[in-house]
């Protein structure tokens, strides 16, 4: 069970991507919420981003406001960051969850599903990142960028290769962009999720290879979303002032 809150983002206003239905994106938000943000939840899925906001104004009211974005057009990208900035008066916290996975073998892998999974996962996050930035630095520096990476950034995994290297990709991309903005006091920080229940898993994965990474895991489960939202949360407050350019691993699994 998701634990309270603390008050951890009281006065912040937080931008999250993917943000629809019942994923990590979907936790990040209420947990965000939780602790006191006011949150922009985005999703290209706009029936999910309706329902997203209906449920969650029914226990914090104006504090969750809704826009529809696809990473892959900038200009909606851009609109995304302004309207927050519009509604809540600046932006504090982008947390870009926004990706795309998918299982083919690499001899067997087109170059449309190639170019799809790195135009979701790497350069919408840089989209994303890139428009945060600009207005974080406009209203006089300061806040925090956190990413969505994943294990598989590390470690290899059958029919992985492009979300893999879309992910790893993220990594370096957070690292660097860290060094970009320091200057600004601004932080740009990532979490990568081993295996986390999602429903999407089921449709590119088979039960018996989720089971098999479950095994591995040392507690011989898969994370709760909310889990990773946690982690999330604690890098977007003040308690993690001094961390930037990190990637911490959210998982139980060891090598």
């Amino acid at each position: 069970m998701m634990p309270g809150g603390h008050d951890l983002l009281t006065g912040k206003v937080v931008v999250v991507t993917a943000a629809a239905g019942t994923g990590i994106g979907a936790a990040i938000a209420e947990r965000c919420l939780a602790e006191g943000a006011r949150v922009v939840l985005s999703d290209r899925h706009e029936r999910r981003l309706a329902e997203a906001h209906e449920r969650l104004t029914k226990t914090y009211a104006q504090m969750v406001w809704t826009l529809p974005c696809d990473v892959t057009d900038d200009g909606a990208v851009r609109t995304l960051v302004s309207g927050a900035a519009g509604r809540f008066g600046r932006l504090d916290v982008m947390i870009n969850n926004a990706g795309l996975g998918g299982a083919r073998a690499v001899s067997e892998m087109t170059d449309d599903e190639w170019a799809q999974v790195v135009d979701v996962t790497l350069t919408g996050t840089f989209r994303c990142t890139r428009a945060a930035l600009r207005q974080m630095i406009a209203q006089g520096g300061g806040g925090t960028v956190i990413n969505n990476a994943s294990v598989l950034g590390w470690r290899a995994q059958a029919g992985q290769a492009h979300y893999a290297a879309a992910k790893a990709g993220v990594m370096a991309f957070t690292r660097c962009a860290a060094l970009d903005v320091a200057a600004h006091g601004i932080r740009v920080n990532a979490v990568a999720p081993s295996l986390a229940t999602h429903p999407f898993l089921s449709k590119v994965m088979s039960e018996p290879e989720l089971a098999g990474l479950a095994a591995r895991e040392a507690f011989g489960r898969a994370a709760q979303p909310w889990e990773v939202a946690t982690v999330v949360a604690f890098l977007a407050s003040d308690y993690a002032s001094y961390l930037t350019g990190e990637v911490i691993s959210v998982s139980s699994q060891h090598p």
